[in-house]
C-alpha cells in the first residue's frame, strides 16, 4: 500500500462529502473515468479471489452507476476468458452516460443479460453492483429475492463499493442486504461499511482510491497510530506522582464490582495512583485482589490532592445519594468522565444536564446505545439509525467528548470531528465491558494524555486487547472484562515500545 492509499484508508466520507470528492475528481481527472478505473481495480481482485482464467462468475448489475461499474468488471473478466453470466436488473430506466458506455461494452463483447440466476449452474464467484451508495429505501420484492438467492450460493460474493442493501452512512440494513465476502470500495471508505451492521455483512475490505487523493475527509478511521502516538514514555527517573491519579466514584449496594473494574483497569493501564469511592452502605475497605487499590470515603475522595481524573458512574445506581455525589463530581474543576449510570441521572435531570454542559474542565461520556437514548430523548433504533448524527449531537449537546458504543463505535468531538473504532468482536457482549473502558481511558488521561487522545486511544485499545484475546483462542465465547484489562496492559506497551 503506498503512502497515499494508506492516507485515504484512514479517511471516511459520508455520501454528501463522497459525491463533492467525486465531482472534483472527475474535473480534475476526467479520463479514465472513474467508473472505468473502478472497473478494472475490482476485476484484478476479482480475479485474485478466484485464480486462473476459465472460471464462472456471476454478476448483478442494477439500474445506476454501480451497476455500471459492474458491466466494467463483467466485460474486462469475459476478456481475460472466465465465463461470465450478467444479471441486469432495471434495464431501461435512467442510466448516466458512464453507466450507459459499460453496459455497450459489454453487448459489444456478446455478452449475455439474463432476468434471473440460471438454475444448477456453479460459480466461482458472486459480484454484487445492484444498488451502491445511492439506497434510500428498504430492499424488498424481486430484488430483495435475487440478492436472497445470490446469498445462497456457496462461493466467495464481493460487493463492488457497499453491499447492495446496506446503507452507507449509518451501516443500517435496509431490508435484504447482500452478504459479501470481500467488500471493494472505492475512492474512500464509508462509515457504514464499518459500524452497526456493516461489519457484519462486508467481509475482508480493500479500499481502491482510483488514483484520487483527496484531504476533505468527512471522518475518521481509527487505527494504531493512536496507541503509538501516546505522551506515555516514562524516562528511567520516574515516580508514581507523575503517572497521575484516578478516583473511580460508584459501586452502590450489590454493583461494588462494576467500579472495582474500573480501578483494577485504571491499575493496568498505569495510572501512578487509583482511588476508589464507593457508595455500597457496607462497602468494602480493602480490595483483597489487588491491594495497591485504595478505597476512601467519597467525601474526602473528592479533596484529594493526588487525584487529577474522575471517573464516575460504575455501579453507582441512581438513588439519592448517587445524585448528590454526582453534582458535587460535576463541580470540580478536574477533568471527568461520566459512564452507566452517572449517564442515566444525567438523562433524568435537567439540573444535571445544566452541570455538565457549563463545565469548564473537559467532561467525557462513554455511552451505550440506551444511555444514549435517554441522554438526546430518543429511541433506541433512532440513535442506531445513525450513530454518526448521535454521537455528534450528545458532544454538542453536552460540550463534551462522546464515544457511543457498540458495533464500530462512534466517538465524537463537540467542534464536529468524529471517528469510528474498527477493534472488537462479539465476545464484549459481556458484563464489566464498559467499566474497564472508562478505568483504561481514566487513566490514559491521568498520566498526561489529552481528552481527545485518551478517549480515541482507550477506545481504540479496548477493542485491540479483545481481538488480541480471540486471536489466541480466548474467546469470544467466555470472554470476560477483567481479561480485557489485563491484555490492554500487553498491547499499550508493545506499542509504545514500537
Amino acid at each position: 500500500m503506498t503512502a497515499s492509499q494508506a492516507a485515504t484508508a484512514n479517511r471516511l466520507y459520508r455520501t454528501a462529502a463522497l459525491r463533492a470528492m467525486e465531482q472534483r475528481a472527475r474535473a480534475a481527472n476526467p479520463q479514465p473515468t472513474l467508473m472505468e478505473r473502478a472497473g478494472r481495480d475490482a476485476a484484478e481482485y476479482a480475479q485474485a479471489l478466484m485464480g486462473p482464467t476459465g472460471k464462472a462468475v456471476l454478476i448483478l448489475a442494477g439500474p445506476g452507476d454501480n451497476g455500471g461499474d459492474a458491466f466494467e468488471v463483467a466485460a474486462r473478466l469475459k476478456r481475460s476468458f472466465h465465463r461470465v453470466d450478467v444479471v441486469h436488473l432495471g434495464a431501461g430506466r435512467h442510466q448516466s452516460a458512464d453507466a450507459q458506455a459499460a453496459a455497450a461494452k459489454w453487448h459489444a463483447a456478446d455478452g449475455r443479460v439474463l432476468n434471473v440466476i440460471p438454475g444448477n449452474v456453479h460459480y466461482d464467484l458472486v459480484i454484487d453492483g445492484l444498488l451502491g451508495i445511492g439506497l434510500k429505501q428498504a430492499v424488498t420484492g424481486p430484488l430483495a429475492q435475487l440478492i436472497e438467492q445470490a446469498n445462497r450460493i456457496a462461493a466467495p460474493r464481493l460487493a463492488l463499493d457497499i453491499p447492495s442493501g446496506l446503507n452507507a452512512d449509518s451501516g443500517a440494513m435496509m431490508g435484504t442486504t447482500f452478504r459479501a465476502t470481500h467488500t471493494i470500495t472505492f475512492l474512500a471508505p464509508k462509515p457504514g461499511l464499518y459500524t452497526l451492521d456493516g461489519p457484519d455483512v462486508c467481509g475482508e475490505i480493500r479500499v481502491a482510491d482510483l488514483g484520487v487523493s483527496d484531504d476533505k475527509a468527512d471522518g475518521t478511521l481509527l487505527d494504531g497510530a493512536v496507541l503509538a502516538q501516546l505522551p506515555l514514555r516514562r524516562p528511567r527517573n520516574f515516580h508514581k506522582g507523575r503517572a497521575g491519579g484516578v478516583a473511580v466514584i460508584g459501586g452502590a449496594t450489590g454493583m461494588v464490582g462494576a467500579a472495582l473494574l474500573a480501578g483494577r483497569a485504571a491499575l493496568r493501564l498505569g495510572a501512578g495512583k487509583v482511588f476508589l469511592g464507593l457508595l455500597a452502605e457496607h462497602a468494602p475497605t480493602t480490595d483483597t485482589a489487588n491491594p495497591e487499590l485504595m478505597l476512601r470515603r467519597i467525601d474526602a475522595l473528592l479533596n484529594e490532592p493526588a487525584v487529577n481524573v474522575i471517573a464516575a458512574g460504575p455501579g453507582m445506581g441512581t438513588e439519592s445519594a448517587a445524585q448528590r455525589t454526582l453534582t458535587q463530581i460535576l463541580r470540580s474543576d478536574l477533568p471527568v468522565l461520566l459512564d452507566a449510570d452517572a449517564l442515566n441521572l444525567v438523562a433524568s435531570y435537567a439540573v444535571l444536564q445544566s452541570a455538565v454542559q457549563t463545565r469548564q474542565s473537559p467532561t467525557l461520556l462513554t455511552p451505550h446505545p440506551a444511555e444514549a437514548a435517554r441522554l438526546l430523548n430518543k429511541a433506541v433504533d433512532e440513535v442506531q439509525a445513525d450513530r454518526i448524527a448521535a454521537a455528534l449531537a450528545l458532544a454538542q449537546r453536552f460540550r463534551s467528548l462522546v464515544v457511543l458504543k457498540g458495533n464500530g463505535s462512534v466517538c465524537a468531538h463537540p467542534d464536529g470531528r468524529w471517528w469510528i473504532n474498527p477493534t472488537g468482536n462479539p465476545g464484549m457482549a459481556s458484563a464489566g465491558m464498559g467499566d474497564v473502558l472508562s478505568g483504561m481511558t481514566a487513566a490514559l488521561l491521568a498520566q498526561g494524555a489529552t481528552p481527545e487522545q485518551a478517549l480515541l486511544a482507550g477506545v481504540y485499545l479496548h477493542g485491540a486487547a479483545a481481538d488480541d484475546l480471540v486471536a489466541n483462542g480466548e474467546g469470544p465465547i467466555g470472554l470476560t472484562a477483567g481479561e480485557v484489562g489485563d491484555r490492554a496492559r500487553a498491547l499499550l506497551n508493545r506499542a509504545l515500545a514500537g
